[in-house]
């Protein structure tokens, strides 16, 4: 049995060496010029946020609207989440500017932390693990490695970074409650801990891939957020754990379906003949552009990679909820996508 979503080799290199390399970033912050709080090197931004976390968001369209198989098997869903993420979005920020952040950053957060919850679940049905007590400890201990560090940054709100933007996180939380929680988060990561060793002592088939992934969350959302006061810390841990493993699932996944009659002659499957390099220029062609409106119409931050700002006027409540649609889309389409239960698909291309 091939306990390893990929392979071993790949795994390895995906998730445990992407996450050293965010923890070595972390590590070396004061010699690559990243101080505390907002000041942050332009370079960890291109990086972080416009080569992973924008392009991530576009590759779904590579398994879903570039794809027509998928896009015959959930024709409706497909269809209509995009105009009803945007039909929200405007509501949100006819509502208030600040009610619209702040409801795209806990989807956000939302979807991060389920992103790490999935990849376990994943490992779990890959390696025919059914035991119950085991799948409530395994998700316990995701949940707790992710939701204790957001408890610790809501309880010492105002912090150097945001995670869309300054203030879209409510404020005020009491400071015991993430001192509460620290004793549930270290006694799931230390039961899980015993566990897994009691697995090893009894020389049953060790989940490494699992591992791996409960190790690396715990140690990137600790060092990220609770240990660091640095948006280039947060940037480079939360960001390349979550979207560089999740464009390799896109490529491995939208490359196998490419294969399939159904599929083959698709937008994805043409594209994707030609290679990885293609997959990523045109994600990060569309990262571009989309981070090139963002930036001159609302933050007004890179104007040497993207221009002088533009003055939109009153349409900023019909543009910010239209750029915002790609990512409410790939939140939504997430959710379904990537459970085996919804895509019968799944187990055969992986």
């Amino acid at each position: 049995m091939n306990r390893w979503l990929f392979s071993r080799r790949a795994d390895l290199l995906l998730f445990g060496g992407t996450a050293l390399v965010a923890l070595a970033l972390v590590a070396l912050g004061p010699r690559l010029g990243a101080g505390q709080g907002s000041d942050a090197p332009a370079w960890s931004w291109i990086g972080g946020v416009l080569l992973v976390d924008v392009a991530h968001v576009w590759s779904t369209a590579f398994v879903v609207y570039l794809d027509p198989a998928e896009r015959r098997r959930r024709p409706a869903l497909y269809a209509i989440t995009p105009i009803a993420a945007y039909a929200a979005g405007v509501a949100l920020y006819a509502h208030g500017e600040m009610t619209f952040w702040r409801a795209l950053a806990y989807l956000a957060v939302f979807h991060f932390v389920r992103q790490q919850y999935g990849w376990v679940m994943m490992y779990r049905a890959r390696g025919g693990e059914r035991g119950r007590l085991g799948k409530w400890l395994d998700g316990a201990t995701v949940y707790a490695a992710t939701v204790y560090p957001l408890l610790v940054w809501h309880a010492r709100l105002p912090r150097g970074f945001a995670w869309m933007r300054d203030g879209d996180f409510v404020a005020g939380l009491p400071a015991w409650t993430a001192r509460a929680a620290a004793p549930i988060y270290l006694g799931l990561l230390a039961a899980y801990a015993a566990r897994a060793a009691w697995q090893a002592w009894r020389r049953e088939v060790i989940p490494w891939g699992k591992h791996v992934i409960v190790v690396t969350t715990a140690a990137c959302w600790y060092a990220g957020i609770v240990a660091s006061d640095s948006d280039y810390a947060f940037t480079v841990t939360n960001v390349l754990i979550h979207g560089v493993p999740y464009m390799a699932l896109v490529y491995v996944y939208a490359r196998a379906a490419g294969r399939e009659r159904e599929s083959a002659g698709g937008p994805s499957a043409r594209l994707l003949k030609r290679g990885l390099v293609v997959f990523l220029a045109t994600v990060w062609l569309l990262a571009y552009v989309e981070e090139l409106v963002w930036d001159r119409a609302f933050w007004h931050e890179h104007g040497w990679l993207f221009g002088g700002a533009v003055d939109i006027g009153g349409a900023a409540g019909l543009l910010a909820p239209l750029l915002a649609v790609p990512q409410l889309t790939h939140y939504i389409v997430d959710g379904v996508l990537w459970r085996r239960r919804s895509n019968p698909r799944l187990g055969r291309l992986l």
